[in-house]
């Protein structure tokens, strides 16, 4: 009972973050936060059907979805997924690639702890002023970085709880800016087999944050012909927060351990339009599954008032091969993911990555 009543504690303050954070935002605003890296999925998994699966995410693409799922890792897991961004660095429209790298090892029998690292890259970029607009000025090479720390905890067969703490760094060579944010989920199972799931989390709450450094300075002669050193200042940035709902049912058939699962999620985005995610995943024997999805928002058909690249439509696929021999208590095994979401005006997003249980 005790347990019940943190949950619903712990959701009546993720609403009443969620009502002044999120829901506040207007038209006016959006496009106007900082750090929207934090918006982009880059776990190939998870992606392969839209992030819908907020109520059903297991292992390390909880960091995205929903950090509650963490808590249905085994014993240890070890992730690595890499995102070529339209196109990515090969494909000479975005240049914007994606490496994901997580840990999760389960602490005691209700507990998780994570650890992730994103890191988003563009490549060489030309250095160009307003003196020199040529690009013969050398590059310059943008990192966007984020490092989570997480504990997923098991409080009851059917709710599962967790928070993630992230630290936010954009640099360039000469300019910074650091952010700090919390995500919180949950998730419900009910069901003879637990086929019905329900989650709910929120992301990227935190306090709002600005740039610094020399890159922001410049030096120029006053009128007595002395070399003068101003700076501008920051306009400080809110972070890009987001409440996600989701709602997940499967429909299991015993034959080669089949399983249809239908999952749908709606993102309430506080700088950005809202969005409707609708996936569907088969499995087979457990070791093969292959899913699809969309995702929806206002406008998204219409090419002059779309404000994303992506179209909405996305696939994927995962296999999991077991590397422990049949019988033993091990259940080592590896699961190669990858995924594929379109894009307008710019090549599909490909996203390739390998995940070890033991």
């Amino acid at each position: 009972m005790k347990n019940i009543i943190r949950i619903f504690a712990v959701v009546a303050v993720m609403v009443l973050l969620s009502t002044e954070a999120v829901w506040a935002g207007n038209d006016k605003r959006r496009g106007t936060s900082g750090a929207t890296e934090l918006l982009i999925n880059p776990w190939a998994r998870s992606t392969g059907w839209g992030s819908a699966s907020v109520a059903n995410v297991r292992g390390l693409d909880a960091f995205y979805s929903n950090i509650a799922g963490l808590s249905y890792v085994p014993k240890l897991e070890v992730s690595y997924s890499n995102t070529m961004l339209n196109g990515g660095k090969s494909g000479l429209n975005s240049g914007a690639s994606i490496n994901a790298f997580g840990l999760a090892i389960r602490l005691f029998d209700k507990g998780v702890m994570g650890l992730s690292l994103m890191s988003m890259g563009f490549g060489d970029i030309p250095v160009t002023t307003v003196e020199s607009p040529e690009p013969i000025n050398g590059t310059f090479s943008p990192t966007l970085m984020n490092i989570n720390v997480a504990y997923s905890h098991t409080f009851t067969a059917s709710i599962r709880g967790g928070v993630n703490l992230k630290l936010i760094n954009e640099t360039t060579s000469d300019i910074t800016g650091s952010a700090f944010a919390i995500d919180a989920g949950i998730q419900y199972v009910t069901g003879e087999n637990d086929e019905l799931k329900f989650g709910i989390s929120l992301k990227n709450w935190g306090p709002a944050y600005s740039f610094e450094g020399t890159g922001l300075s410049f030096t120029f002669v006053n009128d007595a012909q002395n070399n003068m050193t101003a700076e501008y200042r920051s306009g400080e940035m809110e972070l890009p927060t987001c409440l996600n709902i989701g709602l997940s049912y499967d429909f299991l058939i015993e034959a080669l351990s089949q399983h249809v699962t239908i999952a749908a999620a709606f993102t309430s985005n506080a700088f950005l339009k809202d969005n409707f995610a609708l996936g569907l995943e088969y499995g087979l024997l457990d070791i093969f599954n292959i899913r699809c999805g969309y995702v929806y928002q206002t406008d998204i058909f219409d090419a002059d008032l779309r404000t994303t690249s992506n179209t909405g439509l996305c696939a994927g696929a995962s296999i999991d091969v077991p590397l422990s021999k049949k019988g033993s208590d091990s259940k080592t095994s590896l699961t190669i993911d990858y995924s594929y979401r379109s894009s307008a005006n710019l090549r599909g997003t490909h996203a390739i990555g390998g995940t070890f249980r033991f």
